[in-house]
């Protein structure tokens, strides 16, 4: 198995070192060409969406990792690359991939300075440290979508057919438990 790691801008080397202490080899997709290798899945880091989105088209980037999600590429999404994957941001008419039919609010818990660190349970994993820096959380969700974890009732993770996607970064802490998921969900 063979991980592509989003590497335009964001948190990309923290997810790499991760697989680096599982053992699962990975590339970077940093141009369109990078596309032409083989990989098995796909981790869409934390970051600036915005700049990601822009990124992803101006390089030609889009259409083709949107194939490969729509026909169920397994992808591990951050803070940011859940913006990604959402349907419907609210308050903002921006869609990027909207893979996951879900209405996700940016930037949710404020700037920087609202960033927190808390322990909380990830469904079929157990407490997870969370880590969530200018995070945004899941509003509401539409059929089939599976809420993975909640803080303070607010969704901060989900499973929609081989898409996991979190509003905190799993990267920045050191159990390694929710890639070790992903590593699953990709090998089923």
């Amino acid at each position: 198995m063979t991980i592509a790691v989003l590497a335009l801008q964001g948190a990309f080397i923290e997810h790499e070192k991760v697989l680096d202490q599982l053992g699962i080899p990975y590339f970077e997709l940093r141009q369109a060409s990078d596309l032409d290798r083989d990989f098995d899945a796909l981790i869409l880091p934390g970051g600036e969406s915005t700049v990601q989105g822009k990124l992803l088209r101006e390089l030609g980037m889009y259409d083709n990792l949107l194939e490969k999600i729509q026909n169920g590429m397994p992808v591990l999404a951050t803070c940011a690359g859940m913006i990604l994957l959402a349907s419907e941001l609210e308050g903002d008419s921006a869609q990027h991939f909207a893979t996951i039919p879900m209405c996700v609010k940016r930037n949710a818990y404020g700037r920087q300075l609202g960033s927190f660190h808390t322990v909380s349970k990830v469904d079929g994993i157990g407490e997870v440290p969370m880590t969530f820096i200018r995070a945004p959380y899941v509003d509401q969700v539409s059929e089939g979508v599976e809420v993975l974890a909640t803080v303070d009732d607010k969704i901060v993770g989900v499973k929609y057919h081989n898409q996991l996607a979190f509003a905190f970064h799993p990267e920045l802490d050191d159990d390694l438990r929710i890639h070790q998921k992903f590593i699953e969900l990709a090998s089923a």
